[in-house]
């Protein structure tokens, strides 16, 4: 199979279902935050030398295949074919229980911070950056997507803060005050 197939040649791409839609489509823009999110947390596992975080990121890519293809679903099909395509509010569960283990672990927040520390911590802070972009790209899709899907987005934005804490702590790495 070839990586290319020239179908995107005029600007155009396919929904899951084969609807064709032009590449600025909302939801077309939507699915690509959340990939170019993805992206950023492989580039922090790259320097993740604590193995706790490099599985929970790698959990994490996992669940963002999911949400890109719930995205490109308009019609919500993709669920029920694949059990790994779906994301819910026991997704949301889990990342709320994370985010308590680890915010267990840190000291209390008095002031805000600024993003960097560690090679590891600096890119768990763009990817929450990132997070919060693709947040408000699937916010404006209309037809609006499920909510468990924005409760998802919303709460990885605040475990990849919390993330990139941790990464920051384990390696030593002091937090910067604002």
């Amino acid at each position: 199979m070839k990586i290319y197939t020239r179908t995107g040649d005029t600007g155009e791409t396919s929904l899951f279902g084969g609807k064709r839609v032009v590449k600025d489509d909302p939801r077309v823009h939507a699915y690509g935050e959340v990939d170019e999110l993805n992206a950023h947390l492989g580039f922090a596992r790259v320097s993740a030398t604590d193995t706790e975080i490099d599985a929970e990121l790698v959990r994490l890519q996992r669940d963002l295949f999911a949400l890109g293809a719930q995205l490109a679903d308009p019609g919500g099909r993709v669920g029920d074919r694949s059990a790994k395509a779906q994301l819910g509010d026991d997704d949301v569960g889990r990342l709320e229980q994370l985010i308590d283990r680890m915010e267990a672990g840190l000291p209390p927040l008095r002031n805000f911070i600024l993003a960097g520390g560690s090679p590891c911590g600096a890119a768990l802070h763009v990817a929450r950056a990132v997070c919060r972009r693709a947040e408000r790209a699937i916010v404006a899709l209309d037809p609006a997507v499920d909510p468990a899907l924005l409760r998802y987005v919303n709460r990885l934005s605040d475990l990849l803060f919390v993330l990139a804490r941790t990464a920051n702590q384990r390696a030593g790495a002091p937090e910067a005050m604002w």
